[in-house]
């Protein structure tokens, strides 16, 4: 496997790729139509429930910004709209949401350019993270370079198949500003004042040079009013939270409370994110393979039962693993007490103790945030069966992924580029 030579991966805890074979470069999302996304969703059950569940296709929305507006359309809350997933800004996507207590004569009542809204049935419940089958995508690389591009993209096809690192890819921590996991370390901390200047402030060099200077002259000063009058309007977040402070001086837990429940939520799940990430590098860093199983680590079946690998069973579990039956998994902590099994989760818990995170931290914030921070076992290999066309200096890429994995983690694997190539 070969290391990642770029320090925003590195930082963020993507540092190998699962061959050494040279990229094929490029650039992703030259127009949002190069990164179509279409959800593929559960059976909707329950036909006369109070849940209007909706297909909502947009272009060039980021998807708390789409809700909000549908939600002024509506006349309602956001908080009554719900979804499975959360899909990419700069690309065409398809996915569904759930609102509470709505006709679907209502759902007429939405015009926004670049969005659409279709009734599709209701529900007894609303939509939840993660409550999806999977997500198809059709992606186009342009601008593709250095020789032999067709055997490239073969090679990578050829690894995708085996598997590759299953990595929270850089979306999960903000594209343009990596910071969620920063400001969830600070939540999980109880330091709320903290987190707010994380958000708020820690200016990063892609974004304008108005934007930059008001975060600067906020982390310099705690200012609210001057970062009222300074922030770009269109960061509504960070001036939402600003009007707080300046409404409530030194209330910074009230500031991050002003963001939407889901989104801070997020903040939190993005340091877990980051902790796997950063614990499955360091099982790559020691020459272990992410498909044959060491003693202690852990497995997730394909119908989600769970198993421990011993001496006794590891041949089966080889075995069980190469049928595709079941994955090696890493627990990602959460609220509650964990027993080590094997050197992944001994690595867990000193990264752990590093950042001076414990359970109980945890268990605080989940009730800081009111979403259960619990754990969860994610498999650390993603196997994607990619059909690949070349057509002179682009590439186009079809495949379909589980819920809560990353195309762009597959991308990766064919591009070997910078990282800001993929946004």
């Amino acid at each position: 496997m070969m290391r990642s030579p770029y320090p925003l991966e590195q930082d963020l805890g993507i540092c190998y790729y699962a061959s050494d074979a040279p990229g094929i470069g490029g650039r992703l999302r030259s127009s949002p139509e190069d990164f179509i996304v279409e959800e593929v969703p559960l059976p909707i059950s329950d036909p006369d429930g109070p849940y209007l569940i909706c297909r909502l296709t947009k272009t060039n929305w980021e998807l708390q910004r789409a809700v909000k507006e549908i939600a002024k359309r509506l006349g309602i809350s956001h908080r009554r709209i719900a979804w499975a997933g959360t899909k990419d800004k700069n690309a065409v996507t398809t996915q569904f949401i759930s609102i509470y207590d709505l006709t679907p004569d209502a759902v007429e009542q939405v015009h926004l350019a670049d969005i659409t809204l279709e009734v599709v049935g209701q529900s007894q419940h609303a939509l939840t993270l993660g409550g999806l089958a999977g997500n198809r995508f059709d992606i186009t690389i342009r601008d593709c370079a250095g020789e032999d591009l067709a055997a490239r993209v073969e090679a990578a096809t050829a690894v995708a198949s085996l598997g590759i690192p299953n990595y929270y890819g850089l979306q999960r921590f903000g594209v343009v500003r990596p910071v969620t996991h920063l400001v969830g370390e600070r939540v999980l901390k109880g330091d709320y004042e903290g987190a707010v200047v994380a958000y708020v402030g820690r200016p990063y060099p892609r974004e304008s040079e108005a934007a930059q200077q008001a975060r600067t002259h906020f982390t310099e000063t705690r200012d609210p009013r001057a970062a009222l009058a300074e922030l770009p309007v269109q960061m509504t977040y960070e001036r939402a939270m600003a009007n707080h402070l300046v409404a409530n001086p030194g209330d910074y837990a009230g500031a991050l409370q002003v963001l939407p429940p889901k989104l801070l939520s997020l903040l939190v799940s993005a340091f877990q994110s980051y902790l796997f990430n950063c614990t499955l590098s360091s099982r790559i860093e020691a020459g272990h393979s992410l498909t044959e199983p060491e003693i202690g680590d852990r497995l997730v079946f394909s119908n989600g039962r769970e198993d421990i690998v011993s001496a006794r069973n590891r041949q089966a579990a080889l075995m069980q693993i190469r049928r595709g039956r079941c994955r090696i998994a890493l627990f990602v902590p959460g609220a509650e007490p964990v027993t080590p099994h094997g050197p992944m989760d001994e690595t867990m818990q000193d990264l752990m103790q590093k950042h001076g995170v414990s359970a109980g931290d945890f268990e605080r914030a989940s009730r800081f945030v009111k979403t259960a921070f619990a754990g969860a076992l994610r498999p650390i290999s993603l196997f994607a069966d990619v059909q690949a066309d070349v057509s002179e200096t682009s590439v186009r890429l079809r495949f379909t992924l589980p819920p809560g994995h990353y195309a762009t983690t597959v991308c990766r694997e064919y591009m070997k580029a910078d990282p800001y190539m993929m946004i």
